[in-house]
């Protein structure tokens, strides 16, 4: 079975749309490398090619765009079932991908329906124009499995209003297409049903000078047909705003998951969020302030590269390898975190992971 499908959709110019379809609908289109090196290889075909103005990169099924990576894989090779090489392999060709999805000079539409997580966040969010649906449902659940938000987390998650992006990471906290759009991580509402409107649209446009505002054109029309059905979704990080700044403005992730959990509410939205944040790895909270904290000025290609260091240090260290056994693995739901609460953590331990591997970074050649 073909994981990705290249599919060409003619304009009427004789011009070239590339849709590029995630076809893994039994695993919610996770991103396996396989996948990662097709859509890799595709759009650097795509990038010198003139007949193609535009790529969609879309999932199949209703349900997601995509619901991570594949970490079940990294598990495995993790627990010594296969190439202990792969975690490497698998991180440098994933973020070289969404580096290449974030410097793209054609635009890209990502048609972001039903649920994106984790990897899937990392491919919408390099796309130029970034689409969210009614059934959108996103979210950064790292902390649950002992990771932290990468996939160029920690370069999109500084461009959200306030503290909101280190709130979201520390917590998982879910977000509908309304929060997407007040976060900064989507650009526009179209309702599902408009989806063959949106191809339509782009096969009859004309295709002339600025193709990014071809682009635009087109969904702002769709755009303002779904105006009803989006004011009607109501953005509860937009309405808790004022909250997360308050527990966020700490000096130490100790102070915020205490003054969080302190609130004495009966607001659901919040409970979720008190109830995420006390069975989260208490090692990835600590390695979420941190990430957030050191990346803040960095460039877009010395995010990717902090992340893959990072990342390949959380693959030689137990806590990510036990929270994906609880979760996905053995599905007991019940991780043998390395330590019992945020402020037990090692801060020796912290700073290990935070060691590059390499005298160079594989990805040094972005």
């Amino acid at each position: 079975m073909t994981h990705v499908l290249l599919t060409e959709h003619p304009t009427h110019q004789g011009k070239r749309i590339m849709e590029i379809c995630l076809n893994a609908e039994k695993s919610l289109n996770a991103l396996t490398l396989d996948m990662v090196r097709t859509i890799q290889t595709a759009l650097d075909q795509y990038i010198t090619d003139d007949s193609v103005v535009a790529i969609i990169l879309d999932g199949s099924g209703e349900k997601a765009l995509c619901a991570g990576g594949d970490v079940v894989s990294l598990y495995r090779s993790i627990s010594g079932e296969g190439d202990a090489s792969f975690p490497e392999q698998f991180f440098t060709d994933e973020y070289r991908l969404d580096y290449t999805i974030h410097t793209y000079p054609k635009p890209i539409i990502c048609w972001g329906s039903g649920i994106v997580m984790g990897g899937g966040m990392g491919l919408m969010n390099g796309c130029s124009h970034r689409v969210v649906t009614e059934s959108t449902l996103m979210a950064m659940p790292e902390v649950t499995i002992g990771l932290y938000p990468d996939v160029g987390g920690s370069w999109f998650l500084h461009r959200t209003p306030g503290r909101t992006g280190l709130f979201m990471g520390l917590t998982s906290s879910r977000m509908n297409a309304a929060d997407a759009l007040f976060l900064n991580l989507a650009d526009r509402f179209v309702l599902t049903s408009q989806r063959s409107d949106l191809l339509s649209g782009l096969e009859r446009a004309t295709w002339e000078g600025d193709l990014h505002a071809v682009v635009s054109r087109v969904l702002r029309d769709l755009e303002e047909n779904s105006a009803a059905m989006r004011q009607s979704i109501t953005s509860p990080v937009s309405t808790h705003f004022d909250v997360i700044q308050k527990v966020t403005d700490r000096d130490s992730v100790e102070q915020i998951v205490t003054a969080l959990l302190s609130l004495d509410t009966d607001d659901t939205w919040l409970q979720r969020a008190q109830k995420s944040i006390a069975h989260g790895s208490p090692l990835a909270l600590h390695m979420i302030f941190k990430q957030l904290q050191r990346t803040l000025h960095m460039s877009l290609k010395e995010v990717f590269e902090s992340e893959l260091a990072l990342s390949v240090q959380c693959c030689r260290y137990r806590e990510f390898p036990e929270g994906v056994r609880a979760l996905l693995v053995d599905k007991d739901g019940k991780p043998n975190w390395t330590f019992s609460s945020v402020q037990e953590v090692d801060q020796t331990v912290v700073e290990s992971l935070f060691v590059s591997p390499w005298a160079t970074s594989p990805l040094a050649n972005l």
